[in-house]
């Protein structure tokens, strides 16, 4: 009961007024440094968001299928400062993405087609508008920079772009330096000119002064506003966020494994919520100043009340971050699905309430073998079913665990060994949950 009243109380503060689209005056940059979200920013930045309503940006590449929590670090950057009042912009990479960022890589990355690219990048949109706020009087925009570069040709770039920033200059960077023992090519070389033009032209054409993005974004974004500076004699900013590493060293990327995709078809929500459960504790100050849309006060209050047991702060971010990155619906289904893996109180009739998608689900975290369908036609004997699929090994196992009170079938307890399975007992005419004492679970699954 604990929990639920916990859960009760934490869902009002940012989450709930982020959902009704209200804009209320964070300090952006105050809000960021108690999150543990500010990692570098240029002189005078602070004072601007203090002083007047501003737009800014960041950049994403759509070289993946999907979005990821890495991104969705960007994104929230960018609903913290919607929420501060200001106007985000997503720039989508459409350009960018055809040439390949060189920051953080210590290789050439390998090409992707148009149409690949073309097809991540529309995915990509259709995910950024659920979670930022496209009404309003801080309604976010969204821009593909491939727009920019659709009319120019190669001695344009050269003569406008290229112009602007010596050799020595981009070379200082670190995103170049790192590379060049490895090999740099041209093509890669180039992009922190692109990434400098884009800003240039989101300056001129609206007025926006601040590029954001992660830590090793510095040094493109800070050519960015050297490039304004040259070409314009204007002012410009820069914010970043550190990058999202784990406690044992690892980090969160498109190439990473364990990564976790913002699709479902990519990560499921069930495999979404268990991340958030079963993170290592010392993760989780950080994942939830990160992640969560509850205030300062609330999340220090939390922390407070449940320092003795973090299982409840994971079930309160992890539940927030399923409904808003997935649904409420989908939080729902992985409840239900939780409890059929997991409660004591799991009953038949909660099992065949189950939708086809939520026992798929189970079938994907639990043993899963297969079953002929024409072995279910003419009834099939428990001790068949169970040594057929390899639950256990004999007859003589199946006797004794019946006689042990240890076998259920779709979570009604088998009490002879002469009992017969039919195609009555399936689930979706697909499945039968088999259960072998408390841990030993599978979803057997009808083929044709």
């Amino acid at each position: 009961m604990r929990l639920k009243i916990a859960k009760i109380q934490v869902f009002t503060s940012y989450y709930e007024m982020s959902k009704r689209n209200q804009v209320f005056m964070l300090n952006f940059i105050e809000e960021l440094r108690w999150r543990g979200m500010l990692h570098d920013m240029t002189p005078g930045v602070e004072d601007v968001l203090k002083s007047k309503k501003i737009l800014g940006y960041i950049g994403f590449d759509p070289t993946a299928p999907s979005m990821t929590i890495g991104n969705y670090v960007q994104i929230m950057l960018l609903r913290l400062f919607q929420l501060s009042g200001h106007t985000p912009i997503v720039l989508m990479g459409g350009a960018t993405g055809r040439i390949g960022d060189p920051s953080g890589k210590d290789k050439e990355r390998e090409l992707k087609s148009f149409d690949e690219l073309d097809n991540n990048l529309e995915f990509q949109k259709i995910q950024v508008k659920k979670f930022l706020s496209f009404e309003g009087p801080n309604a976010a925009i969204i821009v593909n920079n491939l727009d920019f570069y659709n009319n120019m040709n190669v001695l344009d770039f050269l003569r406008d772009v290229g112009k602007t920033l010596t050799v020595n200059y981009m070379m200082s960077k670190d995103s170049v330096k790192n590379r060049l023992d490895s090999g740099l090519s041209f093509t890669e070389f180039s992009y922190q000119l692109l990434q400098s033009y884009d800003f240039q032209v989101l300056y001129q054409k609206h007025d926006c002064i601040l590029q954001m993005g992660g830590s090793d974004q510095w040094g493109n974004i800070t050519s960015g506003t050297e490039f304004i500076r040259r070409n314009t004699d204007g002012k410009a900013f820069a914010v970043t966020t550190p990058l999202l590493t784990k406690a044992d060293g690892t980090k969160f990327g498109k190439s990473e494994q364990g990564n976790l995709w913002l699709d479902p078809n990519l990560t499921s929500a069930y495999r979404f919520y268990q991340f958030w459960i079963n993170c290592d504790d010392r993760d989780l100050p950080k994942f939830f100043r990160y992640f969560t849309l509850l205030s300062q006060n609330e999340v220090v209050s939390l922390e407070g009340q449940y320092k003795d047991n973090p299982r409840i702060l994971k079930s309160i971010l992890a539940e927030e971050l399923t409904r808003r990155v997935h649904s409420d619906h989908d939080f729902e289904s992985v409840m239900a699905v939780s409890n059929i893996l997991f409660s004591k109180e799991a009953d038949s009739t909660s099992l065949k309430k189950m939708s086809k998608d939520e026992l798929i689900t189970i079938s994907q975290e639990i043993p899963s073998p297969a079953i002929s369908n024409t072995s279910l036609k003419d009834t099939i004997n428990i001790g068949d079913l169970l040594t057929e699929t390899g639950i256990l090994s004999s007859k003589s196992e199946v006797r004794k665990a019946i006689q042990n009170n240890a076998i259920t079938l779709n979570k009604n307890k088998i009490t002879t060994h002469e009992y017969t399975v039919t195609d009555r007992d399936l689930l979706h005419d697909k499945y039968i949950m088999v259960e072998n004492g408390k841990k030993n679970k599978y979803m057997l699954k009808v083929e044709d």
